[in-house]
């Protein structure tokens, strides 16, 4: 048997990624005044010329193609302090945004409140790839926090965690 023969049981492969450590992000835009969220940890840089960024989003989501119809969307980088935020934005069919403070940014986007940083994107280009779409986004505008005391917000092996830990 060939190794390109093996499938790849996704639950093994789940374990196996979970042992790399993420930040977590919320990713955000306003739709004909519907306010639109979900929490992704699969976000990086892509370029620095022009500024890019990507985030997957699974190709079933309820919430992406109204950001594809907006867009555009901000990328809201988490601190430590805010898991309840990162599980509020997780859930689907609730509210995600009740008891949420959040601000408009320089493109139309909601800023959650208390963010380590954000990052203001039109959506550059989309691919599919699996059951996810991935996701470019060309950023606009940006606000990096000031204090050396907010750390991010880490998820690894199935749990929030902390630089400390």
């Amino acid at each position: 048997m060939s190794l390109s023969s093996t499938a790849i049981e996704p639950l093994r492969l789940r374990e196996a990624l979970g042992h790399y450590a993420s930040g977590i992000t919320v990713i955000t835009s306003l739709v004909n005044d519907e306010l639109i969220g979900f929490t992704c940890q699969s976000f990086y840089s892509v370029s620095m010329s022009p500024p890019l960024i990507s985030f997957s989003v699974m190709a079933g989501s309820g919430s992406y193609p109204k950001i594809r119809q907006a867009g555009r969307f901000a990328v809201n980088i988490l601190a430590e302090e805010q898991v309840h935020i990162s599980k509020q934005f997780a859930r689907r069919g609730a509210d995600k945004w009740h008891a949420i403070a959040w601000n408009k940014s320089p493109l139309g986007n909601p800023i959650l409140a208390g963010s380590l940083h954000w990052l203001d994107c039109d959506i550059y280009a989309e691919y599919a790839a699996g059951d996810h779409l991935i996701v470019l986004g060309e950023v606009q505008a940006l606000k990096l926090q000031e204090t050396e005391t907010v750390q991010p917000l880490l998820y690894y092996k199935g749990q929030y965690r902390n630089i400390a830990a």
